[in-house]
């Protein structure tokens, strides 16, 4: 394991992104039990891209223009409809005093739809991942899914850091409606900002 690779994942992983983004909006809103949800969905939905570039669907993915857009817009779609979630205090990130078996199952499932639709994990896993392989390794594929467990791990951990954090402060923030709706238009605004970035995201 190269410390090169280490390092270059926590950069990548802790750097404001969508998945930070979601996990600290969910701990603010509905607590620590629902930030660590938010993070192992954000985690589950690196799979089918790390299923796709083991497969060679990444490397059709970038091939193709049209495949490439269809996932990309989808994705640019969903974070709007976050964005609109929120802002009308309803879907995952709605505040929640009480626990709900069905909120939490929307947790994961947004969560899960947020990493999915964004084709740039695929090519990421394409491009970024064997770099640290040698050419002439015999285990290619058991070093990717090595290097990819460690990617994914990096991602719960640091994940369910940030949304404890915001949870540890959301008694502070629910008790004031002012806070409340600033955050909800900071998060909206952030959901926006991140579907434009992917809408602009080239192959």
């Amino acid at each position: 394991m190269s410390i090169e690779f280490l390092l270059t994942t926590l950069i990548i992983v802790a750097s404001p992104g969508t998945g930070v983004v979601y996990t600290l909006a969910a701990g603010l809103s509905r607590g620590g039990r629902a930030s660590v949800l938010a993070a192992f969905a954000c985690t589950l939905g690196i799979v089918p891209h790390l299923v796709a570039a083991l497969t060679g669907l990444a490397a059709l993915l970038h091939a193709s223009a049209l495949l490439f857009d269809i996932v990309k817009y989808a994705g640019v779609a969903y974070l709007l409809w976050m964005a609109w979630q929120t802002l009308k205090e309803h879907g995952a990130l709605k505040i929640d005093a009480r626990p709900d078996p069905r909120s939490a199952r929307q947790v994961l499932v947004d969560g899960v739809l947020i990493n999915l639709l964004n084709p740039k994990l695929s090519i990421f896993f394409v491009a970024f991942l064997p770099q640290f392989i040698a050419p002439a390794d015999p285990n290619v594929l058991m070093r990717m899914l090595e290097l990819s467990g460690i990617f994914m791990l990096a991602t719960f951990v640091i994940f369910a850091i940030y949304g404890l954090c915001a949870a540890a402060v959301r008694d502070r923030v629910t008790g004031s409606p002012r806070v409340m709706a600033w955050m909800r238009r900071t998060f909206a605004a952030a959901f926006v900002a991140l579907g434009a970035k992917l809408a602009l995201t080239e192959r």
